[in-house]
């Protein structure tokens, strides 16, 4: 019986539901060993917060790599999160190439926009950078703006399968092999999440909650990761992920003023159910 350790790149932000502080747990309890290199330490998240501090580890990235390679630590698959540069994109690729077991699955969630715009902190270099690691990946996890900022199309919030369609095959022109694209709705009241795998489109469809939660992008990844990584096909992850991060947000939404994160961790003994029955 194999036991799989995952690790997953991304910044801890100390206190805000997000990045490290969600994909440690989440990983971990779907039943994976999950190793942690942290991008940047900041005391909380910056959506809401005033006065964070950040310590960027950028140049630590190199001497953690050679110190793995060194001691023969190998990864079953390698997940990323949020990157703060083009030059963290850079050292990513090379863990890609150094620290990843043989037939590792690459994860990466490309996350640097929403709502049709490009978080403050990054420009078209880094647009440019993170297309050219989307290539690398066996998996790549956009929501629809980072999708059309990834292969240049325009963002609409109202669209068909025909516009969906045309993203993913542009995604898969990356070099990215398999596609799961998130908050993709065609109707009223519901969301959804494609799964985009040799070619082949799967659509599964839940229930839309307006009272979204800085994070949830976080939790889903982290979960789909985790439930993948254990051999579970990507459907059922990628339904598993919505699932989880949808009882997560309906928690959250439950509580007096928990206004900087979704509430995940009183959830976790679901997300435990779910792993096991797919199992």
């Amino acid at each position: 019986m194999s036991y799989k350790r995952v690790l997953t790149i991304q910044d801890i932000s100390c206190v805000g539901q997000c990045s490290l502080t969600v994909a440690l747990p989440i990983i971990s309890a779907c039943g994976v060993e999950a190793a942690v290199l942290p991008s940047a330490v900041l005391s909380t998240h910056t959506a809401g917060f005033t006065g964070f501090t950040v310590r960027d580890l950028t140049e630590d990235i190199p001497a953690i790599t050679n110190h793995w390679e060194k001691e023969r630590l190998f990864f079953d698959g390698i997940y990323t999160g949020y990157l703060g540069s083009t030059a963290q994109i850079e050292y990513v690729a090379d863990i890609f190439e150094r620290c990843a077991k043989e037939g590792a699955v690459k994860i990466v969630d490309p996350a640097m926009a929403d709502n049709g715009k490009l978080y403050p902190a990054f420009d078209e270099e880094y647009v440019k950078a993170m297309k050219w690691l989307c290539g690398k990946a066996d998996y790549v996890l956009p929501n629809i703006t980072e999708a059309c900022f990834l292969t240049d199309t325009e963002y609409k919030t109202e669209y068909d399968r025909e516009y969906i369609d045309g993203l993913l095959s542009k995604l898969s022109q990356l070099g990215a092999k398999n596609v799961v694209l998130t908050g993709v709705s065609y109707e009223e009241g519901k969301t959804g999440v494609v799964v985009y795998k040799n070619g082949e489109y799967s659509y599964y469809k839940h229930d839309f909650l307006a009272n979204s939660c800085h994070g949830t992008g976080d939790i889903y990844a982290s979960a789909f990761t985790g439930a993948f990584i254990q051999g579970i096909d990507a459907y059922t992850a990628a339904k598993i992920a919505a699932d989880y991060t949808v009882e997560c947000i309906r928690y959250t939404a439950s509580l007096d003023n928990h206004w900087y994160g979704a509430a995940f961790e009183p959830m976790l003994g679901k997300l435990i159910e779910m792993i096991a029955k797919a199992k």
